[in-house]
């Protein structure tokens, strides 16, 4: 029921996934606690696609602009699209009823742009 990175994850509370699971670094995929489960987020083209749309702004620069500043919904709206990238679809759908704490989402959505930039 934690919004926490980590539970038995490494040290570190990341690692990066193969859409089988095993780890790797070229996917950008990150795996991370959120409402009680490991849940896997990436930040996909699609994912930018939609958080551009979600957010009102075009280009990956005004979305940068866009994510200094973001509101509670924001927020959540960027990690549903993270989550769908991840192929976590089911509980993007269902986020907004999840037991996730503030924290714990800014974690998440910190720890999926990190996976994008190391992968």
């Amino acid at each position: 029921m934690s919004g926490e990175v980590g539970g038995d994850l490494p040290p570190s509370g990341l690692a990066a996934l193969s859409p089988q699971g095993g780890e790797i670094g070229a996917r950008g995929e990150v795996r991370v606690r959120l409402a009680g489960a490991e849940r896997r987020l990436c930040l996909t083209l699609g994912a930018l696609a939609e958080m551009e749309t979600a957010l009102g702004v075009a280009g990956v620069e005004a979305l940068a602009d866009r994510l200094r500043g973001l509101s509670a919904r924001d927020l959540m709206v960027v990690l549903a699209a993270l989550l769908r990238g991840g192929g976590e679809g089911a509980f993007a759908g269902e986020l907004d009823r999840a037991a996730v704490t503030l924290r714990g989402a800014a974690e998440a959505v910190a720890a999926g742009f990190a996976a994008s930039l190391d992968g």
